[in-house]
């Protein structure tokens, strides 16, 4: 069992890999339709993907509406980002997804590439860099960003080049061991643990008194 939550600070990669070991199990516990397929769509298939499409890779809006669904499930749902994405242009999507792969490893750059779009800020335009370069950029979840920085409320590109950083960081530090992959690991890792210490009293008290939020 994991502890409450994992420290940032922390440089014991057992730890670490405990807590990206539990995350399969934590996407299942959330209990949210199609999430269990959404995320392996997102790590897996849409990745292969994007690469078979190299040294030219896009996205399409179909693919941009599986991701954000995924998004959108494994966080907070927003149902009008949705119907923003789903409606672009192919045509406008496969433009500036290209641009934004091909400025990497500027992420400042491809960040601003994709937010050209309706509906795709920082957040959701890392989720896209995350899915096709998860050693450089990871996905900027709320859960992670509560953990490294302090606080999930400012989803601006400045706050998340800083994020990226962070990760990096201590994906490097992480990695010396031997033991580590890159700042997207780290970034499942955290989220994995945040949603655990979320989740634990409501487990504790399913039946007792629930506080309205």
């Amino acid at each position: 069992m994991l502890a409450m939550e994992l420290d940032f600070k922390c440089t014991d990669v057992g730890v670490w890999k405990k807590a990206l070991s539990s995350y399969e199990s934590r996407i299942e516990s959330l209990n949210k339709p199609d999430l269990v397929s959404l995320d392996q769509y997102y790590r897996v298939e849409l990745p292969r993907l994007l690469h078979e499409r190299d040294p030219n890779p896009y996205l399409t809006t179909s693919e941009l509406s599986q991701l954000m669904k995924w998004k959108l499930s494994r966080g907070k749902w927003r149902p009008r980002l949705l119907d923003f994405v789903s409606s672009l242009d192919d045509s406008v999507v496969k433009s500036a997804s290209e641009k934004a792969f091909k400025s990497l490893p500027d992420i400042s750059k491809a960040v601003k590439e994709l937010t050209v779009l309706k509906g795709v800020g920082p957040a959701t335009a890392s989720a896209v860099l995350a899915a096709y370069a998860p050693d450089i950029a990871p996905f900027m979840s709320d859960e992670a960003m509560e953990v490294a920085l302090g606080n999930s409320k400012d989803y601006s590109l400045n706050r998340y080049l800083l994020f990226v950083t962070k990760l990096q960081d201590k994906a490097k530090e992480l990695k010396m061991e031997g033991e580590w992959g890159g700042p997207s690991d780290v970034e499942r890792a955290l989220w994995s643990c945040t949603v655990r210490s979320k989740s634990k009293p409501a487990e504790k008290s399913s039946s007792g008194k629930k506080r309205k939020r």
